[in-house]
């Protein structure tokens, strides 16, 4: 299966652009994400951590965006495929679920583990 247009860079970066877009358009669950990872980038620059504290906070809070959408994309497939209840339908939408609850919380984790070493 050969459906692929001739690669060219800047069409790829207009597709993927055009995927955040739809993403903040239509999946709740991403603009959540956005704006809370605006607050916290903010978050992280009021507390005196280290570059390399800093780059491990700022690396987990764009996982859990890269990995929603992955489940984004899993569950529109998903929806593109049947409309009607499956079984596989729904444990292939409840293990992207799993995988974006899972991101999240690596994510807390590190925030703990970082604050526990600062002030405890």
């Amino acid at each position: 299966m050969n459906n692929k247009p001739k690669y060219s860079i800047f069409k790829n970066a207009k597709y993927a652009i055009d995927g955040l877009f739809h993403a903040f358009k239509y999946e709740t669950s991403f603009k959540l994400e956005i704006f809370f990872s605006i607050i916290l980038s903010f978050v992280i620059f009021l507390f005196d951590f280290t570059f390399e504290e800093r780059l491990i906070l700022f690396v987990t809070l764009i996982l859990v965006m890269i990995v929603e959408l992955l489940n984004s994309a899993v569950e529109n497939v998903v929806d593109m495929v049947t409309k009607e209840f499956h079984p596989l339908a729904k444990s292939s939408k409840d293990i992207g679920a799993t995988a974006v609850l899972f991101a999240l919380l690596l994510h807390l984790g590190i925030w703990i583990a970082i604050l526990v070493k600062h002030y405890y």
